[in-house]
């Protein structure tokens, strides 16, 4: 069995129209959901990218691999072991098209990689091209002679969001710089990011056209996808394949207060798509609502590549999601410890019902150090019900200090989000140089670098 895996970086798991999304962004994805399996409640416990990717690679926690944080010198230990690794041993030819080398890079056979984006916020993103392509030119030369893993990053829905044409007015057609439309004020009134924001809105009044602009940027993506499954299926190569189609973590929107990148533990950030097609394999039109986490994805193509020992014997932690296929109605996991190590370390319990996020500074946006959100009555988290509820607070906050205690006993290792800080926070200050305590934030990233 051959597998393609395909993650949109910072894709919304509500902006596929198979979860009612209202523009036609995704008719590729929306395809790859209806003909096999879409999971509805997919959780990527650790973001922002690096450790989102080491964790489903791994199938393992922060706890065993460390990396909680993006762009730091810390590296997981050498006997760290990824999927693609784990597959070329086993006879699998693996390739990526992807470009955030590291640890990733060395676990393929073949590493295809490309530009990272321009910083010019008037030139159009057009890295899905760059990925498309040489992903086609993989698919091209690929022998036959053994099966293969093809890992494709795309990254067109991450901020900035600079579409090219024709998805840049898809949907959006009034004055993105009306001066009687003031629903940007406050992010220019934010003392925190407006420099980056006005190097590609520069004049932006309308918050509807940023917006917007994102979702040209997902539409841009579903299109370059749906140009390699036509490659794969014009080739005969999608009869033995196994498709993966998920994210590393969604994106904020203006959801809470916080604009166009992924700060926050909200479901905005941590509830990413996940989507498996393969006639025969994987059931049609099935729609799983049970909470899985993006860790159980290597162990269940483990499995269905006819490997079902080896998460065991690389003492994975991600759990099969087979027996939800076969109608097992509830998720793999009953609680989820999730982390966030960006220009904010917070920490959050998860269950179906409810979601518990502890800050572990200063929330930059001035938002409470605790906040609990019950999920059924209020899934878009907009009404902290932390202090009419401590009993909640309590109980969730004792199982996650619980865990936290158990994996740190378990692994011997310390509490990577206690050790590390973005390393954003150093390399790019020009971001937040106009927020009144920038000097005490920079230092804390150092200091936590430092010790990293």
């Amino acid at each position: 069995m051959n597998v393609v895996w395909i993650i949109i970086d910072c894709l919304r798991a509500d902006r596929l129209g198979c979860s009612g999304y209202e523009r036609p962004a995704t008719p590729n994805l929306d395809r790859v959901a209806r003909e096999g399996t879409r999971f509805t409640q997919c959780i990527s416990p650790h973001i922002p990218t690096e450790p989102a990717h080491t964790s489903f690679f791994a199938s393992k926690d922060v706890f065993s691999h460390q990396i909680v944080a993006q762009g730091v010198k810390k590296e997981p230990e050498p006997s760290l072991r990824l999927l693609p690794q784990i597959l070329r041993e086993r006879g699998y030819f693996t390739a990526a098209v992807d470009n955030l080398g590291r640890w990733i890079e060395p676990a393929f056979e073949q590493y295809e990689t490309y530009p990272r984006w321009n910083h010019d916020g008037s030139k159009p993103w057009r890295n899905g091209e760059q990925v498309t392509e040489r992903a086609l030119r993989v698919v091209e030369r690929y022998d036959g002679r053994r099966p293969f893993f093809l890992f494709l990053h795309y990254w067109d829905p991450h901020t900035p969001y600079l579409p090219p044409a024709p998805f840049d007015r898809m949907f959006y057609s009034g004055d993105e710089k009306d001066p009687g439309n003031h629903s940007m004020d406050p992010v220019w009134q934010s003392p925190w990011f407006t420099q980056y924001f006005a190097e590609w809105l520069p004049g932006v009044t309308d918050i509807e056209y940023v917006r917007a602009q994102y979702d040209a940027a997902v539409a841009y993506s579903d299109a370059c996808v749906g140009r390699v499954l036509q490659a794969l299926e014009r080739r005969g190569m999608l009869d033995d394949t196994l498709l993966v189609i998920g994210s590393d973590h969604g994106e904020e929107l203006d959801d809470h207060g916080m604009w166009f990148d992924h700060h926050g533990l909200y479901d905005t950030n941590v509830r990413v798509p996940l989507l498996l097609w393969s006639p025969g394999r994987i059931p049609g039109g099935m729609r799983i609502e049970g909470q899985v986490n993006l860790i159980d994805v290597t162990p269940t193509l483990l499995e269905l590549a006819g490997m079902p020992g080896v998460p065991e014997t690389e003492a994975m932690q991600g759990r099969s999601l087979l027996p939800l296929l076969g109608g097992e109605a509830r998720g793999t996991w009953e609680a989820l410890y999730c982390t966030e190590c960006t220009w904010m370390r917070k920490r959050a319990w998860r269950t179906p019902e409810w979601k518990l996020i502890r800050a572990l500074e200063e929330d930059i946006y001035g938002n409470p150090m605790t906040e609990l959100y019950d999920l059924k009555a209020d899934p878009g988290e907009r009404h902290n019900v932390a202090e009419s509820r401590p009993e909640v607070v309590g109980a969730l906050g004792e199982e996650m200090d619980h865990w936290v205690r158990q994996r740190l006993a378990a692994t011997g290792l310390p509490d990577p989000i206690e050790e590390q800080a973005d390393a954003l926070r150093i390399w790019q200050p020009r971001f937040i140089a106009g927020h009144p305590q920038w000097k005490k934030v920079l230092l804390k990233g150092r200091n936590a670098l430092l010790r990293a």
